[in-house]
């Protein structure tokens, strides 16, 4: 087995990278920006069935730092690159996001290229493919990149476009060998192990709790963190990932409406307070004045898309579960946690 450093250690996708990991036998390193963070990430860690005892080792470096980084890819054969930020709010300055998205996976690129890694396979997203351009009928694929100084392009959509842009640049000019994979999830769902979890959690949980009064006219994809991890791990030792990208999704897309109904039919008497009205375009544009994190969706108010995960299945031979399987892990994880609020409108945690 190998030994494997995943970048984020705390994060969503990153706690589930390093559970796979480990159940598959490899040694894992891992990287928080604090150490403070071990404690946390052990915990969540448990919660999802893993007990990584002495075989995973953690490490202390930032996306917009050098220091670090070198000891933490030290005698590893593959590195997961996962870390990235992703607000719940547009920022100010798109530049508080496109610095470390795109400076972060050069710096993991330069640190593995200089201790003989093997391969990094790097979490981009459809942000890069699908965003900034025309509407198309046809589904988007790897073929497709997002134009980052197209219309409504938000700050997170370029952050991640230039930082992959930038990394297979920096492949091809200087990897000295250096393999990349890249894959590009839409809206990661799935089981949350705690309180630290994907932007695209809040969806399912803020409806849950009725935080919301109606469902906007915006559309996306869906996959399940297990199986985007399942993803990266084929497309760190399969020879054909070499030099590729891979769309992460399950299904077509979903509209939000779409999202309620499924929580609705399989969550019983939980989804109580989960919106079924669809909200006009004019609706949601007023209440964004009130809420900033609502902006992030307008550019994508009622405009249809669809993605294929054809070519991960054909070539790496992937099998995602059901998009509504992964809706529904969420909610019922959320429950589980205590992390929905009860019928006096508070959070309730478990004992």
């Amino acid at each position: 087995m190998s030994t494997v450093l995943v970048t984020g250690g705390s994060g969503f996708i990153g706690s589930h990278s390093i559970l796979q990991l480990l159940a598959a036998g490899h040694q894992v390193r891992t990287t928080v920006r604090n150490l403070a963070r071990e404690g946390d990430v052990r915990a969540q860690l448990k919660a999802g069935g893993g007990d990584p005892g002495d075989r995973l080792r953690f490490f202390a470096a930032d996306l917009e730092k050098d220091t670090g980084w070198a000891e933490a890819v030290a005698g590893c054969e593959y590195v997961l690159h996962v870390a990235s930020p992703f607000p719940a709010t547009i920022p100010k300055d798109e530049n508080e996001l496109i610095v470390p998205a795109r400076e972060g996976a050069l710096r993991v690129l330069r640190a593995s290229r200089n201790a003989g890694v093997k391969r990094v396979v790097m979490t981009s997203s459809f942000a890069a493919i699908g965003y900034g351009r025309k509407p198309q009928a046809a589904p988007f694929n790897e073929t497709n990149w997002t134009d980052p100084n197209g219309e409504g392009v938000t700050p997170y959509v370029k952050s991640k476009t230039l930082a992959e842009r930038a990394a297979w640049d920096f492949i091809e000019k200087e990897g000295n060998g250096l393999e990349l994979a890249v894959v590009n999830p839409v809206g990661v769902f799935g089981p949350v192990l705690g309180a630290d979890y994907a932007t695209s959690i809040l969806i399912v949980q803020k409806m849950m709790d009725g935080a919301v009064p109606g469902c906007p006219r915006v559309y996306f994809g869906a996959v399940d963190v297990r199986d985007l991890v399942d993803l990266h791990l084929r497309a760190m030792t399969n020879p054909a990932a070499r030099g590729e990208r891979f769309l992460a999704v399950a299904g077509d897309f979903l509209s939000v409406v779409d999202i309620a109904r499924v929580l609705k039919q399989r969550m019983g008497a939980a989804a109580r307070r989960v919106p079924t009205r669809e909200l006009p375009n004019s609706v949601v544009r007023i209440a964004a004045l009130f809420d900033p994190s609502i902006k992030q969706i307008l550019p994508e108010l009622g405009i249809v898309k669809n993605a294929s995960g054809e070519k991960a299945q054909r070539v790496l031979g992937w099998a995602p579960r059901s998009r509504e399987d992964a809706i529904v892990a969420t909610a019922e994880s959320l429950q589980r946690l205590g992390l929905l609020k009860d019928s006096a409108g508070k959070v309730r945690r478990p004992a």
